[in-house]
């Protein structure tokens, strides 16, 4: 769908107040009152203190949520607000902040689900088991290791993990890793889609070749289009390291690879003779991929489901953070709000963390400032309200989107003339309001470069679902305390509770006991997607916490967190360290 879910952050026709977290409220919903989440300062996510109601556990554990409560309006730390699924046609459904944070909306009749109550009649709580929480945890991972030669690793990169745990159904989020074979370096990225996961799915399988060939010397490009035009076979650019969930669009690899090819004839005629500068290329490969999504939307395709497919990229967005290391020279480009974050040991053994990123939103005031510069000094107070961009979108800089960028003219007339789909959806023949000077949006990346040092370890790049949930500075700790198997012992804060010697005891033994089966995890993006979701007041990972969380319905997942998807890089210190000595 080209619409937003009804649970999407990024987007919202009502924007509301930032939400910081989640109590219980009891509402009378059907089968009785049960729990839903409102507004707190905290996350106790059906704890001890505050015991559900004995009729959600089996209703979620028969599924039946999603049958009572087919839609819930309810936007992640924003304002209420849905596009369902159950509404193909587009019908934007608000509700209001003041009544509920949720509205339970029946599919069917309600004398249906009159007597659902019935089968639950005496408490019970149902939790995964320490092997079941693995399974959901490990779905997703992939790791690799930078193969030696003659027994050495000559990269600065020793290798990688990565991982997702979805929130959204299906995951908006995408990764992507390659190693550049005409060139050389490594490639790894996250992106983060909103409206839909199409832009997002786009990007992970394209961004990279626009790079790659950005960085392809002259002679090159020249050799791989003789090729082209004289049927050989081609010089392969990108090496991909993926897990089999992360898949290409095979009804669409003609059109990318026609788009790409485009790229670099220009690229060729524009021969300069000069060393092409990586910053540049980047920024370059993102802003020409930005562009080709948005002109095969107002080209189409006489396939009618690639024409469907091209449009539904371009209403969608994405955000993207994405790493080119190549020897001790490490990029970061990033639009929207993905971060990259460098983890530094220090000489005490400590962790540190650098940011190699900045988010492109209502809280960078250089960012806020960007958008007014380059519109008009009239538009100055309904260009950024309740901290979105025209009082919709939380990124200030993303892929595709095209509401935000091409003229209502323009808007008009691809809507009008494309497919029945679009035609008769409502959220892509909306109109922001204040919409007088477009673009408003960009997808020109900011580009940050940093030489790698002996002490810099590892390098966490990931969506805005974990950095929702952890400060830089504790996924530094927790990644780098997994890496090197080496913890150092903070004294345990309890945040201002009432903590009985007891109790106390009981957080030493469950310390003590985490760092005994740390390495249950062999991956480390997931050891830190384990801490993400299961972290409980006191920074430890609570077993009965995480299990619950992953035991939420799609229905309700998206309540408490988004997806997350994270990519922890590995840095071989003693060839970063001889490469360092060489340049010296």
């Amino acid at each position: 769908m080209l619409a937003a879910s009804c649970c999407d952050r990024r987007m919202c026709v009502c924007p509301g107040p930032r939400r910081i977290g989640y109590s219980f409220r009891s509402v009378k919903c059907l089968t009785g009152s049960w729990a839903i989440p409102v507004r707190s300062s905290r996350l106790p996510l059906l704890s001890d203190a505050m015991p559900a109601p004995a009729h959600l556990f089996p209703l979620i554990r028969n599924c039946e949520i999603g049958r009572i409560c087919s839609t819930v309006c309810y936007c992640h730390r924003k304002h209420l607000c849905c596009f369902s699924s159950h509404f193909a046609h587009g019908h934007f459904r608000c509700a209001p902040q003041r009544k509920f944070a949720a509205l339970c909306r029946p599919k069917e009749n309600f004398n249906q689900f009159i007597h659902a109550r019935d089968y639950a009649s005496t408490p019970q709580r149902f939790y995964l088991t320490p092997p079941q929480v693995n399974s959901i945890l490990k779905a997703n991972e992939y790791s690799f290791k930078v193969p030696e030669f003659d027994g050495k690793n000559i990269s600065s990169v020793l290798g990688f993990d990565s991982n997702q745990l979805p929130a959204n159904a299906p995951i908006e989020d995408r990764r992507s890793a390659a190693t550049c074979l005409q060139t050389r370096g490594m490639l790894l990225g996250v992106f983060d889609g909103h409206a839909g996961c199409a832009c997002a799915q786009a990007v992970s399988e394209r961004l990279f070749y626009y790079i790659a060939v950005s960085l392809l010397p002259h002679e090159t490009l020249l050799e791989i289009e003789n090729a082209v035009e004289s049927g050989r076979a081609l010089l392969p650019i990108l090496q991909w390291h993926k897990h089999p969930n992360d898949y290409f669009s095979k009804e669409a690899s003609k059109l990318y690879f026609n788009s790409l090819r485009t790229y670099w004839q220009e690229l060729i005629d524009l021969n300069s003779g000069e060393t092409t500068d990586v910053k540049e290329a980047l920024i370059n490969a993102f802003k020409r991929l930005d562009n080709d999504i948005s002109l095969e939307a107002q080209v189409g395709d006489s396939n009618s489901f690639l024409n469907y497919l091209v449009l539904r990229v371009a209403f969608s967005g994405a955000t993207a953070c994405v790493a080119h290391v190549d020897g001790v020279d490490l990029h970061v480009a990033n639009t929207g709000d993905s971060r990259a974050m460098l983890g530094v040991q220090e000489e005490d053994g400590s962790w540190s963390a650098i940011n190699l990123s900045y988010d492109h939103n209502a809280q960078n005031e250089h960012e806020v400032e960007r958008v007014k510069m380059e519109h008009p000094k009239s538009e100055e107070k309904s260009l950024v309200k309740q901290d979105r961009l025209l009082g919709l979108l939380m990124p200030f800089r993303a892929f595709g989107d095209v509401k935000f960028k091409w003229s209502i003219e323009l808007q008009k007339r691809v809507v009008e003339s494309g497919p029945d789909q679009l035609n008769d959806n409502e959220y892509t023949k909306f109109i922001p309001p204040n919409y007088h000077t477009p673009p408003y949006l960009t997808a020109e990346p900011e580009v940050i470069h940093h030489k790698l040092r002996p002490q810099d370890k590892f390098l966490v790049l990931a969506t805005d679902g974990l950095w929702e949930t952890m400060h830089r500075q504790d996924v530094a700790r927790i990644v780098g305390e997994y890496l090197t198997g080496v913890h150092h012992q903070q004294p345990i804060a309890v945040g201002g509770y009432k903590v009985t010697l007891g109790q106390m005891h009981g957080l030493l033994t469950e310390r003590r006991a985490r760092i005994s089966s740390v390495f249950e995890d062999q991956n480390a993006a997931t050891h830190l997607i384990r801490h993400a979701v299961g972290n409980n007041e006191f920074g430890t990972v609570d077993h009965e916490r995480l299990s619950k969380m992953l035991s939420l319905p799609e229905e309700l997942a998206r309540m408490y967190r988004d997806d997350i998807t994270i990519i922890v890089v590995q840095f071989n210190s003693h060839v970063v360290g001889a490469c360092q000595n060489e340049e010296l």
